[in-house]
């Protein structure tokens, strides 16, 4: 047998072995796995309104948030709120945005205390 048909098998056999130790991994339990869920929904959440939000406040103000969120809210489900406070140099001075996780979007947002979005 030549090396490289050796070296084939033995490929083929750590992908078996890796299948296998995949396929036989039913350690985590249901709560662990809801958790996980959980974890990965907030995530997902977090990516989204913090990628969204400072371009719609870019769109209304004409100016991004230059500074880090304020202040976040969330009941770690349904809905997550961020919070920016202007800096001297923009064009706001209090700009909060609100995902809603039923409607998979941003839900809200306040510049100013003007409700420029407000979906329900």
């Amino acid at each position: 047998m030549g090396e490289t048909q050796k070296l084939i098998i033995a490929v083929a056999g750590l992908f078996a072995v890796g299948f296998i130790m995949v396929g036989t991994n039913d350690n985590q339990t249901e709560e662990q796995k809801e958790s996980a869920a959980m974890i990965r929904a907030v995530a997902a959440m977090q990516n989204m309104a913090t990628q969204k939000c400072p371009k719609l406040i870019k769109k209304h103000t004409g100016t991004s948030p230059t500074s880090l969120v304020s202040r976040t809210d969330s009941d770690h489900a349904t809905y997550l709120t961020l919070e920016w406070k202007g800096e001297k140099e923009d064009s706001y001075k209090l700009a909060t945005c609100t995902l809603q996780a039923s409607l998979g979007g941003i839900s809200k947002l306040v510049i100013d205390g003007e409700a420029v979005i407000d979906k329900e």
